[in-house]
């Protein structure tokens, strides 16, 4: 497994279009998987975090999404979920055997907000799961990119609480060729759905507000996302391009703080 380049563009990261093929697939052997199991597959729906569970009329569809080429959910090679030690707030840092480093960069506190889509949106899914990885702050990520591949930081697994919510502690995501700035996300039935790396009940990924971007690249050690996120637009971004409204995070903080992003999603 090899690290990017900063000029390289993923035939995995490419968007839902390029990976329709591959992702009807994975979501059939999910289907067979969970009726051997008993289990319904249910869609993954979502509300931008300002709509929260307020307005039902507003309980959209959440789109489904690439993995990209560094799940670390056994998909693509190695699986970080069943390691002892993945259920964890704060993913900073490596654990287990691995090379035990530190994610470097602005302090970001993410917060997803599970709710039942069934109510409306009204109603919280205590005990989901949700697992979330991204890259580093110089675009790299840990398993896959070299350099990083005996880390396991910026990954990492909550069940919800009673108002259905995970909370994580991470550092904010470079922007790297041909991305803009993301967040991957899998939402699991259970806890242990997620650290049995089965019956995904979707994946998707949330994107960063551009002003916060700007704000943080910055800084030192964001110096290479400067030029990649120039070139880049939400509009523009193979991911995003097909809307965003129900992907975009509500983001506050400041660099000397840190920054704390939100989004509702509905299942």
């Amino acid at each position: 497994m090899s690290g990017h380049g900063d000029d390289e563009v993923h035939e995995h990261d490419r968007g839902l279009s390029h990976d329709l093929p591959v992702l009807a697939r994975r979501r059939m052997i999910r289907l067979l998987a969970g009726a051997g199991a008993g289990a319904a597959l249910v869609p993954l729906v979502g509300c931008t975090a300002e709509e929260g569970s307020s307005a039902a009329v507003d309980c959209a569809a959440v789109p489904e999404e690439t993995a990209g080429p560094y799940p670390g959910d056994g998909s693509n090679g190695v699986n970080v979920l069943k390691e002892s030690g993945v259920v964890r707030g704060d993913i900073t840092r490596s654990f287990g055997d691995s090379a035990g480093g530190t994610a470097e960069g602005v302090p970001l506190t993410l917060t997803l907000t599970v709710v039942d889509a069934g109510s409306g949106c009204g109603s919280p899914r205590k005990g989901a799961a949700v697992y979330v990885w991204h890259c580093d702050r110089e675009g790299g990520y840990s398993l896959y990119t070299d350099g990083v591949t005996d880390e396991n930081y910026l990954r990492g697994v909550q069940e919800t609480d009673e108002r259905g919510r995970v909370t994580f502690t991470s550092v904010f995501p470079g922007c790297y060729a041909g991305r803009w700035p993301h967040v991957h996300f899998e939402v699991y039935g259970s806890l242990r759905d997620a650290t049995g790396a089965r019956a995904i009940m979707s994946t998707s990924q949330l994107a960063l507000p551009e002003d916060v971007c700007e704000t943080v690249y910055a800084t030192a050690g964001y110096e290479r996302s400067v030029d990649h996120l120039a070139r880049l637009s939400l509009e523009s971004d193979s991911v995003f391009r097909d809307g965003h409204d129900r992907q975009l995070a509500a983001v506050e903080g400041s660099v000397e703080a840190g920054y704390s992003a939100t989004l509702t999603v509905a299942v």
